[in-house]
């Protein structure tokens, strides 16, 4: 991507983050927020329909779900799960435990609270909630935080319950699994105004709120437990929504390459209109040219015609080069058509001319197409092989599509993918979309409970370094590393539980993870427990401190395994002095000769080489003890 000055085109970018709390319990039952990968006990199936908000209308993200189709599978086991999490219960009292804790961050980032938490209804009927709708409430508004030398304002923190979590897609899309299990979580919603101006200082926002959550001690920590939505926008384009951005560093990469997208756009927009092209030009017709395939060897048009399916084609006036041009990496104006192919057709895909001839599909079969449909070398041509009602679904939303690129950029809501791209998600949600909370008593925020958080507020920054800085003996550098990590009260919690020294405790919990994150490692499948086990292993000597990052790296590789596991499995039981010295002394015979040579200068080579033998095995200071004996 070219350089770009994000002052001049008016960039403009709000965060929402969440965050899950670790207070024992869900947001609305006594179940343990824990997830389940054994089979179910439970299932049920059910179908989730669109309500009208009090002024008769529909909510259009939430019509977009339900034009999908789709029933959806919950599955349901152990302690995680009760009748509230299945809709066959009302919702007990909100969790005053987290509710604190929203407090705390609140106070934290100089918030007002709100006099009463009114729970309130959010409509969702993608499957991700049983009951049709998200549970959510304000807690405190106004406020703001410093970073760098700027003050961020922060809009509201809310407390909502997160959703049921997607397993699997079956029946040709047709049924979507979920498990309850998630379901109810607490979540922490905090919220910025749209102050922020570039990638990098998203980003640091981003990671200063993180802090202060962090900071609470009442977050959790793993895979998939925090999420940042992103809303971004410039002046020429539109509102975007992006929702989950699952990794920090992302941040960035996911805002360039939106703005990159956006003004691939725009530029689309002037070269239509210079083209000449209006909207009356891009009309619904669509051509059956299911015959111009009879004997095509293209798979997936192969597959659609033996099932007796259609192919449709619709001419887009005055795009030929336009469907193939980037607006992200992989990604191209056809993209975003098949993207709303896909959601609004329920087909696998488009084909289109700048792609052509390509997939088995032959140059005479797209000549053929072409003079179906009455294209000029000018035009481009988009088709699609399914059922006769996806195919004219998927073609409406195609030149739906191809419209709005005279406009320009759409409002809409968009994922985030790994790579930091983005696809289409749904429409932007409407106003009807959040109703009152019925079944939910109104929880008063009084002088007492604001009080009693006060008292149980987290140690200052500033403080807080200095005091671990001092405490634990470790430098300024390693000390920054551990607090704005996610490990400061693992760290504090092992230091004083063993006999380890702190700065090799933090140099593991920071730059050894990340390290082994870098390559691939899956660090967030090993629990905090097992963390602490693999230290105390190390303090009681079964252990030696060299194979520590190795037996992480097997935990996040074996979920579910004990350290004794990993160390039985790799070798790696601590040999006994009787056990070293038979080594030493086979190795001291092996190299006789280098140490008739050399002398006390073979004491460095000897030490090379059982420390290759026995690492991991056995403590560097006991074998240099023995060699010195024995030497």
């Amino acid at each position: 991507m070219s350089v770009v000055d994000y002052t001049k085109i008016g960039l403009k970018i709000g965060l929402e983050i969440h965050q899950q709390l670790n207070v024992g319990s869900k947001l609305f039952c006594n179940c343990q927020p824990e997830l389940f990968k054994e089979n179910p006990e439970v299932t049920f199936l059910r179908r989730l329909r669109p309500t009208q908000s009090e002024l008769g209308q529909f909510d259009p993200s939430v019509f977009f779900e339900f034009q999908k189709g789709v029933r959806i599978l919950y599955e349901a086991k152990g302690k995680s799960v009760c009748l509230v999490e299945m809709d066959e219960e009302p919702p007990h009292p909100l969790n005053r435990e987290a509710l604190k804790v929203v407090l705390t961050a609140a106070l934290m980032m100089n918030m007002q609270p709100v006099d009463e938490v009114h729970v309130m209804r959010k409509t969702v009927i993608d499957g991700s909630n049983t009951t049709g709708f998200q549970r959510t409430s304000v807690i405190a508004l106004d406020g703001g935080i410093k970073v760098g030398e700027k003050t961020i304002f922060m809009q509201a923190v809310s407390l909502e319950e997160d959703a049921a979590r997607k397993i699997g897609v079956e029946d040709e899309g047709k049924t979507i699994r979920y498990r309850v299990d998630r379901l109810g979580i607490p979540l922490i919603e905090v919220t910025t105004a749209p102050v922020i101006y570039s990638p990098l200082e998203a980003q640091q926002v981003a990671l200063a709120i993180g802090k202060i959550l962090r900071d609470t001690g009442k977050v959790m920590r793993g895979l998939g437990v925090i999420r940042q939505d992103l809303n971004v926008s410039i002046s020429e384009g539109a509102l975007i929504e992006i929702k989950g951005v699952q990794e920090l560093e992302l941040i960035s990469t996911v805002i360039e390459y939106e703005v990159q997208r956006q003004l691939g756009l725009l530029s689309i927009k002037e070269e239509l209109h210079n083209r000449g092209i209006t909207k009356e030009k891009l009309e619904h017709v669509f051509v059956d040219v299911t015959d111009v395939f009879s004997e095509s060897k293209a798979k997936v048009i192969r597959k659609a015609v033996d099932k007796n399916q259609k192919v449709l084609a619709v001419k887009l006036v005055g795009f030929a080069g336009l469907l193939g041009r980037e607006l992200m990496p992989n990604f191209r104006v056809g993209s975003e058509f098949s993207d709303r192919a896909k959601f609004w057709g329920r087909v696998g895909g488009i084909f289109h001319t700048d792609e052509l001839p390509n997939y088995g599909i032959t140059l005479e079969e797209v000549a053929a197409v072409r003079r179906a449909v009455g294209a000029t070398d000018e035009d481009g041509v988009v088709f699609v092989a399914d059922t006769a009602e996806n195919t004219q679904d998927a073609l409406k939303a195609v030149v739906d599509r191809a419209q709005e690129l005279l406009v320009g950029v759409p409002v809409e809501t968009r994922t985030a993918k790994e790579d930091g791209t983005t696809r289409y998600m749904r429409p932007r949600p409407g106003a009807s979309r959040m109703y009152p909370e019925t079944d939910i008593p109104i929880q008063a925020i009084t002088e007492e409970l604001i009080k009693e958080v006060l008292d149980n507020m987290p140690e200052p920054a500033e403080k807080k370094l200095s005091r671990i800085m001092k405490q634990y003996q470790l430098n300024e550098k390693l000390t920054k590393q551990i607090i704005d990590s996610e490990w400061a009260k693992l760290f504090e919690e092992i230091v004083n539980e063993t006999a380890i020294s702190a700065s090799i405790v933090a140099a593991f919990l920071t730059e050894t993870i990340k390290s082994l994150k870098r390559d691939g490692i899956t660090v967030e499948n090993v629990n905090e427990n097992q963390i602490k086990t693999l230290f105390a292993t190390v303090s009681s000597g079964t252990l030696a401190k060299e194979a520590l990052a190795e037996v992480f790296s097997w935990l996040a590789k074996n979920e579910n395994k004990t350290v004794q596991d990993a160390i039985t499995t790799l070798g790696l039981k601590m040999l006994t002095e009787t056990d070293l010295e038979q080594i030493i002394d086979r190795i001291i015979v092996a190299n006789k000769q280098a140490i008739e040579k050399n002398g006390k200068n073979a004491f460095g080579m000897l030490m090379g080489i059982v420390m290759k033998e026995v690492r991991g095995k056995a403590n560097p200071e006991i074998v240099n003890k023995i060699l010195k004996q024995k030497t």
